[in-house]
C-alpha cells in the first residue's frame, strides 16, 4: 500500500514523545522488584541500573534529586524494590522507570548462587593455600586466556613491552562471556596444559556486570583452576570485582595490567640490578688480581734459581760419596782383620785331632748301641709269644678250630636262637677257614622240660 500524502506521517520525535505521554498518563505510581544489574552512578550522581527478573529486564534511572535522599547504596546484584512510573527515554526510544525510591529487599539470584558456590568449593579445600602452586620469580614463557578483541590482551602486552619485551607469550583465545564462555575458558586451560610452554598463566578479562563476569564463577571454569598443574594468575574484572577464580587462582591481580606488573620484573630495574653486580664483579676481580700480584712478587722473592739448588745437591752427592767410600774401606780393614784373628785361633785349634777322637768316640757308641738294641727285641720277642699264647687261648678261633662255627643273619648279627630265623632268611656260616652262605628251610625250636609248664 502507497501512501497518497506525508502530510499524516509522524516524526520518529513526535512518535516518541507521544508514546512516552501515553505511558505516563496510563499507568499510576507503581512498584516494581528486582535484580540490579549495570549500575552506573556518573559524576551527576544521577543513578542508572538494570532492573531484571528470571524473563525479563527493564532500564531505570533515579535521578540525583531523589537518590541524594537514600541511605541505601546499591550495587549489582542486589534484589531491590521501587516505587516508579513508567516512561520512555524518548532520545532512544527506550523504555524505562523513572523511579523516586528503592529499598533493598535481599540478595539477588545471582549473588546467592556465587555465594553457595563460594561455601561449597571453600568447604572442599579448592581455597586452601596450602594447595596452591608457587609463582616463578622470573617467568620464561607467559600464557594469556582471554577475549584476542578484548582490552585485556592490549592492557597485558603494553605493560610487558615497557617492564619486561623479551618475554616469549602466547594467547590462548577464549570467549570471557556469555553462555559458551565457561567452556571455552575450559578448553584453553587443558590446552596450554597439554602445550607445556609456559610456566604462568594469566586468566581475566576487562571490567563489566555480574552477568558479564559469570563465567569466572563457574563450577566447572573453577574445578579446571583447581586441576591446572601450571601456576594461574586469576585477573577478572576491576580491583572491586571478585569472583570465584579469584579465591581458586593461586594469586589474585586487580586487573590484567596489574596481573602483568606483577608477573614481569622491570627491565630498567635488572639492567640497573645487572649493572652494579657489573661494577662489583670488576673492583673483587681487580681485588683478587692485587693480592695474588703482591702474593706473586713475594714468592719471586722467595724462590732461588735453580742453578744454585743444583750446585748445592752436586756439592752434597759429592760429600756423602767420599763417606760411603771411608766407610766402606773401615768396614773391609775391620772384616780383614777378624779373619786374620779366626785363622790364627783355627791353626792353634787343630780341627783333624779333634775330628780323629771324635770318630772313635762315635764308633764306640754305635757298638754299644746294636748290643742294647740286640738285647731289647730278644726280651720283646719272648713277651710278644708269651702275649700270643694267652690270646689263642680266649680267641673265638680256636674254638672254631675245635669244630664249632659262628651263625649271622643278613645284618651281620649273630645268631643263637632258632625262633630268630624264618624261612627263606639268608644267614651266613663262620668256620674256621672260610664262610658259608644258606638260606633256612626249617627250623626246630627245643621242647620245653616237664618241670617248666604250669600245673
Amino acid at each position: 500500500m502507497t501512501l497518497k500524502t506525508q502530510t499524516h506521517a509522524l516524526s520518529v520525535s513526535d512518535l516518541n514523545r507521544q508514546v512516552r505521554s501515553l505511558l505516563e498518563s496510563s499507568f499510576m505510581m507503581i512498584q516494581v522488584q528486582g535484580e540490579i544489574s549495570n549500575f552506573v552512578r556518573p559524576s551527576s550522581g544521577h543513578w542508572y541500573f538494570t532492573l531484571k527478573d528470571e524473563r525479563a529486564q527493564v532500564r531505570c534511572a533515579l535521578f540525583r534529586n531523589r537518590s541524594q535522599f537514600l541511605k541505601y547504596r546499591p550495587k549489582d546484584g542486589d534484589q531491590v524494590m521501587v516505587r516508579a512510573k513508567v516512561s520512555l527515554y524518548e532520545g532512544r526510544g527506550e523504555f524505562q522507570l523513572i523511579c523516586d525510591y528503592m529499598e533493598e529487599s535481599g540478595v539477588g539470584q545471582l549473588q546467592q548462587a556465587f555465594e553457595d558456590l563460594k561455601l561449597r568449593l571453600g568447604a572442599e579445600g579448592l581455597f586452601d593455600p596450602a594447595g596452591k602452586l608457587p609463582l616463578p620469580p622470573h617467568p620464561r614463557h607467559l600464557g594469556v586466556i582471554t577475549s584476542p578483541t578484548g582490552a585485556a590482551i592490549h592492557d597485558i602486552l603494553s605493560v610487558l613491552k615497557r617492564r619486561f619485551p623479551g618475554l616469549p607469550v602466547t594467547l590462548y583465545p577464549s570467549a570471557v562471556q556469555g553462555a559458551e564462555a565457561a567452556p571455552s575458558i575450559v578448553r584453553a586451560l587443558q590446552l596450554a596444559q597439554r602445550h607445556a610452554q609456559c610456566d604462568v598463566i594469566i586468566l581475566g578479562r576487562g571490567g563489566g556486570s555480574l552477568e558479564d563476569l559469570w563465567p569466572f564463577n563457574e563450577e566447572s571454569v573453577a574445578r579446571a583452576i583447581h586441576d591446572c598443574r601450571i601456576p594461574i594468575v586469576s585477573a577478572v574484572g576491576h580491583e572491586t570485582d571478585v569472583s570465584i577464580s579469584d579465591f581458586v587462582a593461586d594469586l589474585r591481580a586487580p586487573t590484567p595490567s596489574a596481573a602483568a606488573e606483577l608477573l614481569t620484573p622491570d627491565q630498567r630495574e635488572l639492567q640497573l640490578r645487572l649493572n652494579q653486580a657489573k661494577r662489583r664483579l670488576l673492583d673483587r676481580i681487580r681485588q683478587q688480581l692485587g693480592q695474588q700480584r703482591e702474593r706473586l712478587v713475594a714468592l719471586q722473592r722467595r724462590l732461588r734459581h735453580p742453578g744454585e739448588r743444583l750446585r748445592e745437591r752436586a756439592q752434597r752427592l759429592d760429600e756423602l760419596e767420599m763417606r760411603l767410600r771411608k766407610a766402606v774401606l773401615r768396614l773391609l780393614h775391620e772384616r780383614r782383620n777378624r779373619l786374620e784373628r779366626q785363622q790364627a785361633r783355627l791353626v792353634q785349634i787343630r780341627p783333624q785331632r779333634q775330628i780323629t777322637q771324635s770318630r772313635q768316640q762315635l764308633l764306640s757308641l754305635r757298638q754299644q748301641l746294636e748290643r742294647q738294641m740286640t738285647h731289647l727285641l730278644h726280651d720283646k720277642r719272648l713277651r710278644s709269644a708269651a702275649l700270643a699264647g694267652q690270646l689263642n687261648a680266649v680267641s673265638p678261633l680256636a674254638t672254631l678250630e675245635r669244630g664249632y662255627a659262628i651263625v649271622q643273619d643278613s645284618q651281620g648279627r649273630v645268631i643263637d636262637d632258632a625262633a630268630l630265623l624264618e624261612i627263606d632268611d639268608m644267614i651266613e656260616t663262620r668256620l674256621a677257614r672260610g664262610r658259608v652262605q644258606s638260606r633256612v628251610t626249617a627250623t626246630m625250636l627245643p621242647t620245653p622240660q616237664p618241670s617248666e609248664e604250669i600245673t
